[in-house]
């Protein structure tokens, strides 16, 4: 029995090496496009972490034990209609899975455009999003990933931010850069969870759109920001998934983007349910929906083949 528990005490003991927690800021200073003014961020637990007002964007990186990397990497954007973070919900408890299936998972605590201090805050969760891919990229040799196989997930808005950076990664704003900014921001592959996808009226996340371009914005912003008509043979391949009784974010936001990618020729996957509303995470006790996630690892063997 000794024995037994010394070997399960060395393995422990072995993970808690391995496995590993780096939290890197976004940006050196005052992040751009934006005015330091002392405001503060709000985090509030009731059920789920949410995050308000961010100020200082980040990352969240957790590393698998060596002995099972793939080299695979997934940059997280969490949701919450771009008004809040949902962070455990659809941030951490996503990267710890992620870990344990030896990829790496990067959680981008990523600033919201309600917040005062931005200067064009339209732009600012696109910057970041950018700044978070490229900065996977950046350490990759450091964090064993291979950097071709550098992925993002979003849910919700956060799958609005992830489709954003996967038809506009190469959008330009202008600000100070440094060597990072010299590293591509396109991701290898696109995960998208009930996303928000189309900012035009009959599919539009009212909400998602309101907080990100404003209530009366023009029809070219509106546009900009729907990605169903920035999709190109460029964009990387996807894969989508959504419920058919999400009563949140219309099911067509997810039809729109996976027309727009089959009509480019992107490799693309979309799975419907018919159970399990909007906001489901990991699916658990809900249906349908609860084996979806085996499903993306299915689907995840395939990228890049």
């Amino acid at each position: 029995m000794k024995k037994i528990l010394l070997v399960l005490s060395l393995i422990m003991t072995s993970i808690l090496v391995n496995a590993q927690e780096i939290i890197l800021p976004l940006w050196e200073g005052t992040p751009p496009l934006q005015k330091d003014m002392g405001l503060e961020e709000k985090a509030v637990e009731e059920g789920i972490i949410r995050i308000e007002n961010v100020q200082i964007p980040q990352i969240e990186v957790f590393l698998p034990s060596k002995q099972i990397r793939t080299g695979q990497a997934v940059v997280i954007f969490p949701g919450g209609g771009y008004h809040i973070l949902a962070y455990d919900w659809e941030g951490r408890d996503f990267a710890k899975w992620l870990n344990t299936l030896g990829i790496v998972g990067i959680v981008v605590k990523y600033r919201l455009p309600d917040s005062k201090s931005l200067t064009d805050a339209k732009e600012v969760p696109l910057l970041d999003a950018q700044r978070a891919v490229r900065l996977a990229r950046h350490h990759a040799e450091e964090w064993k990933i291979d950097p071709s196989k550098i992925g993002v997930m979003g849910f919700s808005a956060g799958g609005h931010l992830a489709s954003t950076v996967s038809t506009q990664y190469a959008h330009e704003v202008d600000r100070p850069k440094d060597a990072i900014d010299a590293l591509s921001a396109r991701p290898d592959f696109s995960i998208l969870v009930y996303p928000v996808i189309s900012f035009r009226d009959a599919s539009a996340h009212s909400g998602s759109r309101k907080n990100l371009i404003g209530e009366n914005a023009s029809q070219e912003l509106i546009d900009r920001f729907s990605g169903e008509l920035n999709v190109t043979p460029e964009t990387p391949q996807t894969f989508l998934v959504h419920a058919q009784d999400d009563g949140g974010v219309p099911i067509e936001n997810s039809f729109l983007y996976y027309k727009a990618l089959n009509a480019n020729k992107v490799p693309a996957s979309l799975h419907i349910y018919p159970k399990g509303g909007h906001g489901f995470g990991f699916g658990l006790g809900k249906g349908p929906v609860d084996g979806w996630r085996d499903v993306l690892l299915d689907w995840m063997k395939t990228v890049g083949q």
